[in-house]
């Protein structure tokens, strides 16, 4: 009777069940039945399923990274949306979030070690009676969609983020489906998410940088001056232990690096034209030192850099040449409508040129908002891949390393990129013929000689000059 009821089960749950209530009735005669097999392999069926968390398509044509940090353990207990690992690209850093439910069996790459597009990552022990997809649709979900958002499903519920906002929501520990998005398409953003965590925690915070209104500060309210005559910089030997082994090492080229040989590669093929020129910063040194106390009111350091952008882009409207791409057969060009302005940074991962979307409707305060961010995730290489495609024009700020004059390479498919050194205190003639104290920073374009002449070239700069040396006359222009 035992035999005839574990052949007419069809459940796993009652197989195993009974296979432990009567165990004891069955003897040597009763294996040998001809159904034998299926109850073997049945009974062998464990509570637990192991899948592969494979590693899906990232987009851009991207089919290796490097595992940077792992944020689980084997034995680790995950759940949908778990940060699992961090991996970096040529491109960018990217965090991997889990889709299911379980528990870590298998971590099948270590630190700094390359994984592969379609290979597992890990291996995760789910729940069988729950249920799960095949094992080809058992991977994480993308980080960054083409559209440079990222669609995350919650509890049946769309929401549309993008990794910076992620980050923030999980660092606070916000689930995003809790949260109201004020954004296109219901998209949630930064100002969502410290809306929200205010009401949480009392604070009141304002509503988005744009509405906050500081009035000036009075006479009697202490500001640090900064110091009229800063000592000179001494450069400084790194502080890194250095050891001789007497042999030579090789190293591949991976993440950032090989992103550069592709990119300078591409550049080798445009015939680059030079322009150099100098800028008195005299005025807008005195203006900055004026607002950078009221933009530290507001939780933003305010740099030279926001007003350099602000000028290229109001020059951009003049000569949209600038702002433009060329095909690879040289039969198009493309005018680009937004302007992307492309930042670049020194990091411990390598040269990175995260760029600042739609300068053309940012205030310079904005701008300086977001460069802010940009260089707290630069340093952390934490830059998405959004922050650093997408860019229409460039420029490149190696005063705050040293030099005054460089030879900028243009960055495909840009057609222009702009490289800016240190400011100096020179003697310069007035008007008058008096000699007076200037601050003085010397600038080196270089421009696509296939459809941007020296004169378009010299024009632009000029009329980016007279921003910067007449800081006022933006007024007029701004939006």
């Amino acid at each position: 009777v035992c035999i005839h009821h574990v052949r007419s089960c069809s459940s796993i749950r009652s197989i195993r069940f009974i296979k432990s209530k009567y165990v004891c009735v069955f003897d040597k005669s009763a294996l040998k039945f001809s159904h034998q097999q299926r109850l073997f392999r049945t009974s062998a069926v464990s509570c637990g399923q192991i899948v592969q968390f494979k590693l899906s398509d990232i987009g851009e044509g991207i089919t290796e990274v490097t595992v940077k940090e792992w944020y689980i353990k084997e034995g680790d207990s995950v759940s949908q949306f778990d940060s699992i690992c961090e991996v970096q690209s040529d491109k960018a850093s990217v965090t991997i979030t889990s889709r299911y439910d379980g528990i870590i069996r298998k971590l099948h790459y270590s630190i700094d070690d390359i994984a592969f597009v379609g290979k597992p990552l890990v291996d995760i022990e789910i729940d069988a009676s729950k249920g799960v997809a095949p094992e080809e649709d058992v991977v994480e979900t993308p980080p960054m969609s083409h559209d440079e958002h990222t669609h995350q499903e919650i509890k049946g519920h769309k929401t549309l983020a993008t990794p910076a906002v992620r980050r923030l929501a999980m660092e606070n520990n916000i689930k995003l489906s809790e949260v109201v998005g004020t954004g296109k398409d219901n998209r949630i953003l930064k100002e969502d998410i410290l809306n929200y965590l205010a009401k949480q925690t009392g604070a009141i915070l304002p509503p988005s940088p744009k509405a906050e209104i500081v009035p000036p500060l009075r006479k009697t309210e202490a500001v640090p001056a900064a110091p009229k005559d800063k000592a000179r910089k001494i450069p400084v030997p790194v502080s890194r232990p250095i050891a001789f082994s007497g042999k030579d090492k090789t190293e591949p080229v991976t993440g950032f690096q090989k992103a550069m040989v592709k990119t300078m590669s591409a550049a080798l093929k445009i015939p680059h034209f030079g322009y150099c020129d100098e800028i008195d910063l005299t005025q807008l040194v005195q203006l900055r030192e004026e607002l950078k106390p009221l933009a530290e009111i507001r939780g933003v350091k305010l740099s030279f850099m926001p007003f350099f952008i602000k000028a290229a882009s109001l020059g951009l409207l003049q000569y949209p040449i600038l702002n433009a791409s060329l095909d690879e057969n040289c039969q198009n060009v493309t005018y680009k409508a937004s302007h992307n302005i492309g930042v670049a940074m020194d990091t411990e991962q390598g040269l990175i040129v995260p760029n600042v979307k739609n300068v053309q409707v940012c205030s310079v305060f904005d701008i300086a908002v977001e460069l802010n961010r940009l260089q707290s995730l630069g340093s952390a290489g934490q830059l998405g891949t959004s922050d650093l495609t997408g860019g229409t024009f460039t420029l490149s700020n190696i005063g705050t390393i040293g030099g005054t004059y460089a030879k900028p390479v243009i960055l495909p498919p840009e057609v222009a990129i702009g490289a800016l050194g240190k400011i100096q205190v020179l003697p310069r003639f007035n008007g008058k013929g008096e000699v007076y104290k200037a601050q003085i920073m010397n600038v080196s374009w270089s421009a696509d000689h296939r459809i941007i002449d020296g004169a378009t070239m010299a024009r632009f700069s000029n009329l980016w000059k007279s921003y910067l040396e007449n800081p006022a006359s933006m007024l007029l222009d701004l939006k």
